[in-house]
């Protein structure tokens, strides 16, 4: 629910969040572009191993970034912040260019993936302040498309430029200081200094801003992870905790792996590769659709559907199916409901924590769910090693759908405030 003061809404912050989706979502595609070539020349010694490391510690910076920088958002505001990620992001993506070696290259990725995974949640936090009353499914799935936007133009970039990997870095450094400035004059501020929501309404979303600056208001209590840890929360962070991990680790272990699984159920691999692009298409459908529904039908409602149909499809993926054009129909329509699960979480997160909390509360979600992404691609990586990944990788994935519906069951639809404030409600 917007709580946003501003009155005369352009579509600049719009457009300036959705690329800031894009380049996280430069992000997730763009060591897997170029890994094969640095294992296949040697370059900066790096071998399986060493590629391994610098994947794995790329996303714990961006877990670390999501969890303790985003929440930042909440005091000094998310234009300030948005515009501190990219700039850091892309310092550290362009000085990966002129790593010697494996531990510099791999340090840089970390010192990157801070800034890149506090850009996702405060961008998110911002479109929801900024957007009218009643669309946050849409806003959030709207500028979450930018992702996967993202990662399709990176993979074409990939196409063009490999085995050039460092035009890569180039590229996605560069795209990111080019969006600094316009972040900066054209960004307004959705939670100025002078507007905070005190702590008395913290426990409504709907709460309008009051101005600190007037005598004898009263001085809100910075945001922080403890607030999390207060009644009426921990009930509400502890499912969508579960349900962010597995979410993020369905997203991941999906892209890293679907080609090998493809491949292991007798496959070809352009097919495989085919398929990937199909899921990622199917992705985009589902986040247009997902966020529709959420805004009519109410977010949890669809958010419990979408999992449990992802469920079903991941499952159905486990049984060979001949006709070509049913496999890609499958896909994608695993695709469709897979994808847009993660983000309706992003969503519901944005509706049930009120505006002071909500930087906190999406980057909680999102430096959690990082680390789903790091477990998804190990997991299904172990099965392939052991010659089970098929089909036994898409019981695993089916099963992470399912123990995310079981725990956003019990995250309530409304969230009851402390004594003396009222209701925040999430629908």
């Amino acid at each position: 629910m917007s709580t946003s003061p501003l009155k005369n809404r352009s579509r600049w912050p719009i457009w300036l969040c959705w690329l800031a989706m894009v380049l996280d979502g430069f992000d997730l595609v763009v060591l897997g572009t170029v890994i094969p070539t640095l294992i296949k020349t040697h370059d900066l010694g790096f071998d399986a191993v060493g590629a391994t490391f610098a994947a794995t510690i790329s996303l714990v910076g961006v877990g670390l970034g999501a969890l303790f920088i985003a929440p930042l958002s909440d005091r000094l505001g998310r234009r300030k912040l948005l515009v501190a990620c990219v700039t850091w992001f892309s310092i550290f993506t362009i000085a990966v260019v002129f790593a010697p070696n494996v531990a510099l290259f791999s340090t840089f990725r970390l010192l990157a993936g801070l800034g890149l995974g506090a850009c996702l949640p405060a961008a998110l936090a911002y479109m929801n302040d900024y957007a009218p009353a009643g669309s946050a499914g849409k806003s959030t799935t709207r500028t979450m498309t930018g992702y996967h936007a993202g990662a399709v133009a990176t993979a074409f970039l990939a196409l063009m430029v490999i085995p050039d990997w460092r035009t890569m870095f180039v590229v996605g450094g560069a795209a990111g200081l080019a969006l600094v400035p316009f972040l900066w004059f054209k960004l307004p501020e959705t939670l100025p200094a002078v507007y905070q929501v005190p702590e008395a309404a913290a426990g409504t979303a709907a709460a309008a801003p009051v101005p600190t600056s007037q005598p004898g208001a009263a001085q809100p209590e910075r945001a922080g992870f403890r607030h999390l840890g207060r009644k009426p929360y921990p009930l509400v962070a502890a499912g969508v905790a579960v349900a962010s991990f597995m979410g993020l680790l369905l997203v991941y272990g999906l892209n890293t792996w679907l080609p090998q699984l493809m491949s292991s159920a007798g496959y070809s691999l352009s097919a495989g590769l085919s398929l990937l692009l199909v899921l990622n298409v199917g992705a985009v459908a589902g986040l247009v659709i997902a966020g529709i529904l959420a805004d009519r039908h109410g977010t949890k409602k669809i958010v419990l559907l979408w999992f449990g149909l992802s469920a079903v499809f991941l499952a159905v993926l486990s049984v060979k199916i001949q006709n070509e054009l049913l496999i890609n129909v499958a896909v994608f329509v695993t695709g469709v409901f897979v994808f847009s699960s993660q983000v309706l979480v992003y969503a519901w997160v944005s509706q049930l924590f009120p505006a002071r909390l909500r930087g906190t509360a999406l980057g909680f979600a999102a430096g959690v769910g990082r680390f789903g992404a790091i477990l998804g691609p190990a997991v299904t990586g172990t099965l392939v090693a052991a010659g089970i990944a098929y089909p036994w990788g898409f019981y695993v994935f089916a099963a992470a759908a399912v123990l995310a519906v079981a725990a956003l069951a019990f995250v309530p639809h409304t969230i009851t405030a402390p004594a003396g404030a009222e209701a925040a409600v999430g629908r």
